[in-house]
Parts: C-alpha cells; sequence; structure tokens
C-alpha cells in the first residue's frame, strides 16, 4: 500500500484529494493545522471505510513539520506528497503590511519547502516518490492587489521547475497542478489578510481584478477536478511539469508560453556534457 501526505486536508482541494486517493487505496495522512477541523472528513472516511489518518501539521512551523513527518516516516515510507495548504489576500502592495506579506510566503512557500526536504532524502534513496506543488493560475498572471499571494505562487513555479530538473535524475517526480478560479473557501478564510477601501487611489484596479474571479465564478472548478487532474498527473508517463485546471487556467498558461520547461527539465537526464551543450544551445540559442 502506498503512502500519501497532504497539507491543508480539513476542506475544498485538500479535503477531496484525500477522498481520491483514499479510494485508489492510498494510506493518506491528512495535514492539518487545526484538527478540531476534521470531523467531516473522519466521518466520510468512517462511512466509506477509507484509511484517512488526522495529523497536527502547521506548514508555516518547522518544529511542527519535522514532529509530523518524522512520526509518519517511523513506519512509512512516503510516496506522495501533496503540497496543498495556502493562504491568500487582497489589497494594493501599498497598504499591505509586511508580517502579512510575510505571512502569505511562511504558509504558501516556505511551508512547501519544508514539507519537501522532509520528504526528499527517502524518496532520492528510494530512487521513486512523487511531490504535488499546488500552485495557481496566479502563478502564471501577476495579479495586481494581491502581489503577495501572486508572487508565493510564482516563487512555487519556480521552485518547482528547478527541483524536477534536480530529481529527474534520481526517479522523483515532480508536478506543478496551476487551478483557476475553484470553488473553495480560501479567499473566505483570507479575508482578514484583504483590505477592500472604496476610497483607495488604486480602487479601479482592484475592481478590474474582482472581474476576473467574478468571470472565473460563473463556471468554476471544483475541488474534485483539482484531484482529478493531481491523479492524472502523478500517473502520467510523458513528463509534463504543469497541469492547469480550468478554462481560465488553461488560457493563462497558454498564453505564458511555458512549454519549454519539461524540455527544460529533461536535460538533467543527458550524461554527456557534450550533448547535454549542444541540448541547451538548441533550447536557448545560447553556447555553454
Amino acid at each position: 500500500m502506498k503512502t500519501a501526505v497532504i497539507t491543508g486536508t480539513s476542506t475544498g482541494i485538500g479535503y477531496a484529494t484525500c477522498i481520491r486517493l483514499a479510494k485508489l487505496g492510498f494510506r493518506v495522512y491528512a495535514g492539518m493545522r487545526s484538527v478540531e477541523k476534521a470531523t467531516a472528513l473522519l466521518d466520510e472516511a468512517k462511512r466509506a471505510s477509507l484509511d484517512i489518518s488526522v495529523v497536527e501539521l502547521d506548514v508555516s512551523s518547522s518544529d511542527s513539520v519535522s514532529n509530523c513527518f518524522d512520526a509518519i516516516m517511523q513506519s512509512n515510507s512516503i510516496d506522495l506528497l501533496v503540497n496543498n495548504a495556502g493562504i491568500s489576500g487582497s489589497a494594493p502592495l501599498e497598504n499591505t503590511p509586511e508580517t502579512e506579506h510575510k505571512a502569505i510566503f511562511e504558509t504558501n512557500y516556505f511551508g512547501t519547502v519544508r514539507c519537501i526536504q522532509a520528504v526528499l532524502p527517502s524518496m532520492r534513496e528510494r530512487g521513486s516518490g512523487c511531490i504535488v506543488n499546488i500552485s495557481s493560475a496566479a502563478g502564471l498572471f501577476a495579479t495586481p492587489t494581491q502581489i503577495p499571494y501572486s508572487a508565493s505562487k510564482w516563487a512555487v513555479e519556480c521552485l518547482s521547475e528547478a527541483l524536477a530538473f534536480e530529481l529527474h535524475p534520481f526517479g522523483v517526480r515532480v508536478v506543478c497542478i496551476e487551478p483557476g478560479v475553484v470553488q473553495t473557501s480560501i479567499f473566505q478564510n483570507s479575508a482578514k489578510l484583504s483590505h477592500f477601501d472604496k476610497q483607495s487611489p488604486y480602487v479601479q484596479s482592484m475592481k478590474r481584478v474582482g472581474r476576473i474571479f467574478s468571470a472565473g465564478l460563473k463556471s468554476p472548478s471544483q475541488p474534485e477536478d483539482v484531484a482529478d487532474t493531481i491523479i492524472k498527473a502523478m500517473d502520467s508517463t510523458d513528463g509534463s511539469l504543469r497541469w492547469p485546471v480550468g478554462a481560465d487556467a488553461e488560457q493563462f498558461s497558454k498564453r505564458r508560453a511555458l512549454s519549454f520547461s519539461d524540455d527544460w527539465v529533461r536535460l538533467s537526464g543527458i550524461q554527456s556534457d557534450d550533448e547535454y551543450s549542444q541540448k541547451f544551445e538548441d533550447l536557448f540559442g545560447i553556447q555553454i
């Protein structure tokens, strides 16, 4: 039986992914910062006889991450890590306190890094495993009035691509999931980090960004759509790194023209320095 660890699982994408993976036969460890929110997930696991264990996990705390993963790995090798925990916020940069900017990065970026570093040594030594990072269409499209959130997801995009290069020779897969607007509670949960001021000089930008999300909410993706994409991505044999979810995310992905990244990752598997140099020149037009 394979073992999966998923972060941010009390609702939404994390919750749906726990259910999907457990139904596929995974032993699932559902990480939550507040385990008192686990009732719905545990009730569903009991009803459907699913192997889901809730574990306390605050990805913004190094001690919490270490304690959680150490306890799991005492009895299980982790085959799949899904970095889903995330928070958002909405305000012009001028009105975003540094503490809030840092809080978003602590969860969305550094939380992802902490969890990856916890599983990397064992995955690399075994020569197998899959790391799934939940990014966002905001990681492809610089989103005004949501700069900390968008920047944190851009950072996850960079992390995923560079890490995929590092781990490809060791047989460890890295996948970056890029949902557009999804019907979840992330923005409601992050309302305390939002500062809408009708008198703000940035009100026009705020309204225009709001229209983008309103358009997405007319036909949003569901958490189950993201969970299904995670399963397709981890089972894929073509090595694709980026997986948009939803029509809006697919459009941003096409416009960003980032498809070259899969070829970039594959370069890491080339053993010959001469061949590597030639392929690099073919891809980037630069002699090295």
